[in-house]
């Protein structure tokens, strides 16, 4: 795909829970889990939703500017999974820069390439909002139907890198909710990724997009799921606060 032009799913303007402050976020095309309890189904192809160029979305974030620069705002790459149009990011990110805004990539963590491509779109990145899983490789392969390796890994690159993290764990009952997953989650990051782990966010499993699915014809598989009670999610917080000593939201 032209490196000036990407196919996106939407754009959301003011975005306020995609990294700091206020941001432009922009929701990719394109995804390589399948998962299942996945609030953005209409992402996965990367033919679906439709094509904006860099200088459109330039333009578009300019008229904004005065709302993303007081509070450390900027620009989210999201999806789908932004990272499968690599250098259209690269591009969007590099002009962001320019503009004295952040630049945070929201990921799935699936890099199988560690080439001169990432290494670009890295070096004008701020933040990293890695999604992990599950910390059991089986497991996360029946959640998404790929291993969680590639995940694993690109977390321990970025900290060998120095770049800043944010880790989404959504809590799916009877998937995710496990006590010896979240200690096992926990341990990784006090293990390999402290030192570049800003935050811990325990997001409990929600049904908003499972419309999509129908629209798709595809069955949902989380049908009889519920989400997490509020006591639920604070005893996972909880132990990811009072035993790994991690900051936790």
């Amino acid at each position: 795909m032209d490196k000036d032009v990407a196919r996106i799913q939407s754009i959301e303007s003011c975005g306020a829970v995609d990294g700091p402050g206020l941001r432009y976020v922009v929701f990719f095309q394109g995804c390589q889990f399948k998962c299942r309890y996945c609030h953005n189904r209409d992402t996965w192809s990367m033919n679906g939703g439709f094509e904006k160029s860099l200088d459109e979305m330039l333009r578009e974030i300019k008229s904004y500017l005065a709302f993303y620069r007081p509070n450390g705002g900027g620009v989210t790459a999201s999806g789908g999974e932004a990272t499968l149009q690599m250098d259209f990011v690269t591009r969007l990110f590099t002009e962001a820069k320019k503009m004295n805004l952040t630049t945070c990539l929201d990921s799935n963590g699936c890099i199988t390439r560690y080439d001169q491509k990432l290494s670009d779109l890295l070096d004008v990145t701020d933040l990293v909002m890695l999604d992990i899983k599950h910390m059991d490789d089986e497991q996360h392969k029946k959640l998404t139907h790929l291993t969680n390796r590639y995940t694993l890994d690109f977390a321990k690159h970025l900290n060998s890198r120095g770049i800043h993290m944010w880790i989404r764990y959504v809590v799916v009952p009877g998937w995710s909710d496990q006590e010896s997953n979240v200690r096992a989650l926990g341990q990784f990051i006090v293990d390999n990724i402290r030192d570049c782990v800003d935050y811990v966010d325990i997001l409990p499993y929600h049904e908003l997009g499972k419309h999509k699915w129908a629209e798709y014809h595809d069955h949902y598989d989380l049908e009889d799921v519920t989400p997490p009670s509020a006591e639920e999610i604070a005893w996972i917080k909880k132990i990811m606060h009072d035993e790994f000593h991690l900051n936790v939201r």
